[in-house]
């Protein structure tokens, strides 16, 4: 069971990485696209630092504090 259990955690952990980022860029091409949009072109690299952190945070902690013990 440990095995499923591992193999699982890698997979849904890769998959929280990847959607951030997808969001991310998804974010970030919007406000590049949108005219509405345009005032935050300035703050784009600190949202691409935060987007992938918080992808980064989300997937380390669901790895060190498991909620199923």
């Amino acid at each position: 069971m440990k095995i499923i259990a591992a193999i699982y955690n890698f997979i849904v952990g890769d998959m929280v990485i990847l959607i951030g980022i997808l969001l991310t860029v998804t974010f970030l091409a919007l406000i590049n696209n949108v005219s509405a949009l345009a005032p935050l072109m300035g703050f784009s690299g600190p949202f691409l630092v935060l987007g992938v952190l918080s992808s980064l945070v989300a997937t380390l902690s669901r790895e060190a504090f498991p909620l199923y013990g």
